[in-house]
C-alpha cells in the first residue's frame, strides 16, 4: 500500500468516526474519588445550556450527595432481569436508542452485564450507543484496564475480575482525571461516604491501604500522560512510521502466562503509540493433532485475549521459529519483539555448536531489532499469599 493510500484510508476512518457519538470518560484511581459526582455535575451544566441529557444508568451506591444530583435529570428506565432468582437492573440499550438523547450518562464502563443481556459487557452497550450517533459520558477506575492486570495485582495484591479491553478506552474522545489525595479518600471512606458502615474497616485495612492507593494513583497519572502524548500526534501520520518500530509479541501454545506477555506488549505499544501484532508460529510439534484439547483451548483463549487488547493476530506455520519471526518482523516493520523466558536450555554439546534458545537466536540474528524478554515463569509461579485479598 502506498503512502497516499494509507493517508486516504486514515482520512476515511476519521470521516466514519465523525458520524459516531463522542465518548467522554471520567477516570479515577479508586471508588469514592468523585467520578460519578463530576459526571452528574457536567450533566446539569449541559442541561442548563439546553442540551438533551438523559441518565441511562448511574450507580449512586447509596451516597446521599450523589443521589441528590439525580434530581432534575431525565432518566431512562432500566431493564429488569431475573438471574438465579434475583431481580437485577441493567442499562436498557433498546430504550436508550429509542429515546435518542443528545447525551446519555452510563456509569461504570467496565461492568459485566447479567447473563441474558444483549451484550456481555457494558462497554459493548456503549459502543452500540456511540454507533447510533449518541454522545456518552461514562466513568472508569484505572485498575479495570485489561493491560494493567498483572501490574495492579503486583502493586496491590488484588485480582481485578471486571476488566475492559484497552481499545475501548484508548478510543475515547476525552479522558478526565478525577483526582483526590489518598488521605482525603481514606477520610471519606472512614466517614461512611464511600461504603456502608459494616464495610468501612475491611476496606481501610485491605484495598484502601495508603500504599495501594498511592500505586493506583500513580498508574492513573501515567496513563493520562500517555494518552495526552498520543493525542498530540497527527492522526494521519500515526500509522506511517519512518522506522521499524511496530511491536510484535511471540506466543507459544505451551508458554507460561501468555496473558502477562500480551498485556506487557499492549502497554509497550501504547507508550510507543504504534500498532502491535501477536504472532503464533505453529511448528510440527504444535500441530492441533499433536497437542491435547486443554492446550488447544488455552491457545485459543490467548489469541482471543490478544484481539481484545487490540493486537492484530497472525498464525504462521514453520519449523524454524526464529526465521519465521524475523521474516515477519521485516515485512511488518517490527522494531520491538516481546517474548517470554525460554524453556529448557539446549544440551551443552548443542550450545558448543552454536545452537541456542529462540531468545539467543533472536538477539544474535535480529539485527536492528530490540528483543524484550519478559520473565513469565516468575509471574506464573509468584506465591499466592498476596492474591488472597479481595476488593471490598
Amino acid at each position: 500500500m502506498t503512502t497516499h493510500d494509507q493517508r486516504a484510508d486514515s482520512f476515511l476512518r476519521l470521516i466514519r468516526r465523525s458520524r459516531r457519538g463522542r465518548l467522554k470518560i471520567y477516570l479515577g484511581y479508586a471508588a469514592g474519588v468523585g467520578k460519578t459526582y463530576q459526571m452528574l455535575l457536567e450533566a446539569h451544566r449541559l442541561r442548563t445550556d439546553g442540551i438533551d441529557v438523559a441518565v441511562g444508568l448511574v450507580e449512586t451506591h447509596g451516597r446521599a450527595e450523589t443521589e441528590a444530583l439525580l434530581a432534575g435529570l431525565a432518566a431512562i428506565p432500566r431493564r429488569k432481569l431475573t438471574y438465579r432468582g434475583i431481580e437485577i437492573e441493567e442499562l436498557d440499550l433498546a430504550a436508550v436508542l429509542a429515546r435518542r438523547p443528545a447525551v446519555v450518562l452510563v456509569d461504570e464502563l467496565a461492568h459485566t452485564n447479567v447473563p441474558g443481556s444483549q451484550h456481555a459487557k457494558r462497554h459493548q452497550d456503549v459502543e452500540a450507543i456511540l454507533a447510533a450517533g449518541i454522545h456518552v459520558i461514562s466513568t472508569l477506575n484505572i485498575q479495570h484496564l485489561e493491560s494493567l492486570y498483572e501490574t495492579v495485582e503486583r502493586a496491590t495484591g488484588v485480582r481485578v475480575r471486571e476488566r475492559i479491553p484497552d481499545p475501548a478506552v484508548l478510543e475515547a474522545d476525552q479522558l478526565v482525571n478525577v483526582d483526590l489525595t489518598t488521605e482525603d479518600l481514606r477520610r471519606r471512606v472512614a466517614e461512611g461516604k464511600v461504603y456502608t458502615s459494616e464495610r468501612i474497616e475491611t476496606a481501610l485495612e485491605n484495598f484502601f491501604k495508603p500504599a495501594n492507593l498511592e500505586q493506583l494513583r500513580e498508574l492513573t497519572l501515567r496513563e493520562l500522560a500517555a494518552q495526552i502524548d498520543a493525542r498530540r500526534r497527527d492522526p494521519l501520520d500515526a500509522e506511517l512510521p519512518a522506522s521499524p518500530d511496530q511491536v510484535a509479541v511471540c506466543l507459544s501454545s505451551r508458554g507460561p502466562n501468555s496473558e502477562a506477555l500480551l498485556r506487557y506488549a499492549s502497554r509497550l505499544a501504547g507508550r510507543l503509540n504504534r500498532n502491535w501484532y501477536a504472532l503464533y508460529v505453529q511448528t510440527a510439534k504444535e500441530h492441533p493433532s499433536a497437542i491435547d484439547a486443554a492446550t488447544q483451548r488455552l491457545l485459543a483463549n490467548t489469541l482471543s485475549l490478544a484481539k481484545q487488547l487490540g493486537a492484530t493476530v497472525f498464525t504462521y506455520k514453520g519449523d524454524d521459529v526464529v526465521k519465521t519471526i524475523l521474516q515477519f518482523a521485516r515485512e511488518y516493520r517490527v522494531g520491538h519483539i516481546v517474548i517470554g523466558t525460554p524453556g529448557k536450555q539446549p544440551p551443552f554439546w548443542k550450545r558448543l555448536r552454536g545452537t541456542g534458545t529462540i531468545v539467543d537466536r533472536l538477539v544474535s540474528e535480529g539485527i536492528g531489532i530490540t528483543v524484550v524478554v519478559l520473565d513469565t515463569k516468575a509471574i506464573a509461579h509468584r506465591g499466592p499469599e498476596r492474591r488472597r485479598q479481595k476488593r471490598p
